[in-house]
C-alpha cells in the first residue's frame, strides 16, 4: 500500500527539530509501515528557506514550504503578528506540493497528523485528487490557534470568540475527512462535542502505544526507607510542573527523592526549585528515556490540561513503571487506578497526599511494577500500526465511493 503522510514536524538529521510525542509518533509510525512493506512518503512544513527533499531509513521527506507571514514553531511576541499569521492558516485553501506527490506517488491514502504549517488545506486538494483522507489528532489545532485549549493557567471549557474566529475555516475543512482518529476517546468527544466531524464516515479511537523501540523492563529493588519520582517531558505550566513543585514542599524530603527530566534554562530551574526549596530535587536535563525510567520508582504526570494522549503514560507502562496522572484528557483512559497506576486530582494538596499514599505503601509499588512487567496481551505501538493498516484496507476499499463524494 502506498501512504502518503503528513506531519508538521518530522525529525531528521537535517531538520532534527523536536517539540512534542505527535513527531516522534510520526517517524516512527512511517518507520514501522516501512518495514511491513508499505511505501510511504512523508511531508513536512519547512522550518527554513528551500529544504530538500531528504531521504532517512528509506523514506523520502519533503518539506512543503509555509505560505504565511513567519515559519512555524518561532517565538512570536507581536501579538497582531500572531493573528494574522493564525487568520492566514485558517484561510489558505492550496496546497501546491500536496498535489505534486499525489501526482507522482500515486498513494492509497493520505494520513495527516500535527497541521501547524500545513493547513487543512492538504485534505481539500487530496479529496479533490480522489484519495480518502485520514486524520489523527494530537492537538486541539482544529479548534484553538495555540491547539492546546488552555489558557491563563486553566483549561478552555468553552471555545472563545477569538478562537472561534480564527478557526471557522478549519472546523468547515473536515467535511472532506474520510476517517478521524482519536487517541483518546476523551480528544475525540471534545472535538464532536462542538460539530466537528458531523460529516466524516468513520470516527475511531486508537490509543497510543510506547514509540520507544521494544526492550525489557527494568526491575527496581524494594526500598522502604525513600520513594523516586521522577516527572519527564516539556516543563511547561498545563503539564503541571508548578504543582508538582508545590507539592514536594508540602513532603518529607527524608522520604522523597524527585528526578525531573527536560530541557530547562537555567533561570527557569532556579525558580521551580524556588517554590520548594527544601526538597530533594535533580534536574537530570535532556536525557534518554531508558536512563530516567531505570532511576524511578514512580513516573509522575500531574497535567492540568486535557492531553489527547500522553505518550508518558505508554512509556512509564512499558518499562514497567506505575504512573500517578491526573483526571485530564486521556489518562484515565490508560491508568487503572490501584493496578497500572493511581489517579489524583491536579491541586498541589491532592497530589502531596497521593504521593505520600504511594510511599506509605512500597510493596504497592513493586507489584504494579510486576504486573506491568508481566502483563499478557500488551499493547504495543505494533497493535497500533496495525489497525491503522486495518484502517487504511476499509478506505481503499471504499475509494470510489469516497471520490464521488469529494466530487
Amino acid at each position: 500500500m502506498k501512504i502518503l503522510l503528513t506531519s508538521s514536524l518530522y525529525p531528521t538529521p537535517k531538520a532534527p527539530k523536536l517539540v512534542g510525542g505527535a513527531e516522534i509518533f510520526a517517524r516512527r509510525f512511517a518507520e514501522d509501515l516501512s518495514a511491513h512493506g508499505d511505501e510511504v512518503e512523508v511531508i513536512r512544513a519547512a522550518t527554513g528557506p528551500d529544504q530538500e527533499p531528504e531521504q532517512c531509513n528509506g523514506i523520502s521527506i519533503y518539506s512543503a514550504p509555509v505560505q504565511n507571514v513567519y515559519l512555524p514553531f518561532t517565538e512570536q511576541k507581536n501579538v497582531a503578528l500572531r493573528s494574522l499569521w493564525h487568520s492566514v492558516e485558517d484561510w489558505q485553501i492550496f496546497a501546491p506540493m500536496i498535489s505534486q506527490r499525489i501526482a507522482a506517488f500515486k498513494p492509497d491514502v493520505l494520513h495527516s497528523n500535527n497541521l501547524s504549517g500545513l493547513t487543512t488545506g492538504i485534505w481539500r486538494v487530496a479529496a479533490q485528487h480522489g484519495i480518502p483522507v485520514i486524520h489523527t489528532i494530537h492537538d486541539y489545532y482544529l479548534t484553538c490557534p495555540r491547539c492546546s485549549r488552555f489558557t491563563k493557567g486553566r483549561v478552555c471549557e468553552h471555545t472563545c470568540p477569538s478562537c472561534e474566529l480564527l478557526t471557522y475555516h478549519r472546523k468547515r475543512a473536515t467535511h472532506w475527512l474520510s476517517a478521524v482518529v482519536g487517541v483518546s476517546e476523551r480528544v475525540l468527544s471534545i472535538h464532536t462535542d462542538l460539530g466537528l466531524f458531523a460529516d466524516t464516515p468513520i470516527r475511531t479511537v486508537i490509543h497510543n502505544a510506547s514509540t520507544a523501540p521494544p526492550s525489557a523492563p527494568y526491575p527496581r529493588p524494594l526500598c522502604t526507607t525513600e520513594v523516586t519520582f521522577g516527572f519527564i517531558g516539556r516543563l511547561t505550566e498545563e503539564k503541571g510542573i508548578e504543582n508538582l513543585m508545590r507539592a514536594l514542599a508540602l513532603l518529607p524530603r527524608d522520604r522523597f527523592r524527585t528526578l525531573i527530566a527536560g530541557r530547562v534554562s537555567e533561570p527557569e530551574q532556579q525558580r521551580l526549585k524556588a517554590l520548594a526549596p527544601d526538597a530533594r530535587v535533580e534536574f537530570m536535563g535532556f536525557v534518554a528515556p531508558d536512563d530516567f525510567y531505570r532511576e524511578v520508582d514512580v513516573v509522575v504526570a500531574p497535567s492540568i490540561w486535557h492531553d489527547p494522549g500522553p505518550l508518558v503514560v505508554a512509556d512509564a507502562k512499558a518499562a514497567g513503571r506505575p504512573l500517578l496522572g491526573t483526571r485530564f484528557g486521556g489518562m484515565p483512559e490508560a491508568i487503572e487506578h490501584g493496578v497500572t497506576g493511581w489517579l489524583t486530582d491536579a491541586d498541589p494538596e491532592s497530589l502531596a497526599e497521593s504521593m505520600r499514599s504511594i510511599a506509605a505503601d512500597p510493596r504497592k509499588i513493586v507489584e504494579i511494577s510486576e504486573r506491568l512487567a508481566n502483563a499478557k496481551n500488551k499493547w504495543t505501538f505494533a497493535d497500533v500500526v496495525a489497525d491503522y493498516r486495518k484502517l487504511y484496507e476499509r478506505l481503499r476499499e471504499a475509494r470510489p465511493v469516497m471520490s464521488l463524494r469529494a466530487g
